[in-house]
């Protein structure tokens, strides 16, 4: 074997290594059993001020406009779709949208925590996708973390007059990739790293996701955009009603 084959040799070994060791958590949503019992609990007590929050701001906006549940139940829906439509990844994993960026512009990060949770527990009921026992570590990286960014960037465009819709884009586009920042960190504080600890264990879940998630991000970032746009075409009175339009504005 001369120098050439030993360098291709060094180089798959270490790439069977740093993928082949990963275990397979689905992607953002960490399947069930994965994680131990005490970040189990520690999650879900996390969650637990957010959800009575989220439930909070949805009874009044829904007390203050009836006719925004119609948005409320899109947003929703569109939760679920994206983040049921799992891509396979070039690493042996998977991706996919989270669709939570939408409903945190419209309705704030608060909101997106119940609708979160309630499409996450469909999910791992009828689809396998996530978990029962994990529900506490997915609601907070995709229900709670990514919105929170996402709405967090979306007032900071919109403070620096930055155009709408490419605020939007940077909004939905930017929370999608913390989620998995999150996740990552999650799974690496659970599992860390025998070499390096925990911040080598996350930036090995951040690289098996990667490769799928940057374009995945940028796609759900232009399709939040085409859904707003199409909600202030034809759905302008119940976006002036949740307080995202002024009266008069187009």
């Amino acid at each position: 074997m001369n120098q050439k084959e030993k360098k291709i040799m060094a180089i798959s070994v270490a790439f069977a290594v740093a993928f082949g060791v990963t275990p397979v958590v689905n992607a953002m949503h960490i399947m069930e059993g994965y994680l131990p019992p005490k970040f189990c609990i520690m999650w879900g007590v996390i969650c637990a001020p957010f959800l009575v929050a989220g439930y909070l701001s949805i009874k009044k906006t829904l007390a203050e406009n009836r006719k925004s549940i119609t948005i409320l139940a899109m947003s929703g829906a569109f939760i679920f779709v994206l983040s049921s439509l799992k891509i396979p990844s070039v690493t042996g994993s998977c991706s996919h949208m989270t669709g939570t960026g939408l409903a945190a512009i419209l309705f704030g990060p608060a909101a997106v925590s119940i609708l979160g949770i309630i499409v996450l527990i469909f999910q791992a009921i009828l689809l396998a996708h996530g978990g029962l026992t994990t529900l506490g570590a997915n609601t907070f990286s995709m229900a709670i973390a990514g919105p929170l960014v996402s709405y967090a960037i979306y007032k900071l465009c919109k403070k620096m007059n930055v155009s709408k819709n490419i605020g939007i884009f940077l909004a939905a586009s930017i929370g999608d990739l913390f989620t998995y920042c999150v996740t990552s960190f999650q799974l690496a504080l659970a599992y860390p790293s025998a070499n390096g600890g925990i911040p080598a264990s996350a930036a090995k879940f951040l690289a098996v996701f990667a490769p799928t998630q940057l374009p995945l991000a940028i796609i759900e970032g232009i399709l939040t955009v085409v859904i707003i746009i199409g909600f202030e075409t034809y759905a302008k009175s119940e976006l002036t009603g949740i307080g995202f339009l002024k009266r008069g504005e187009n």
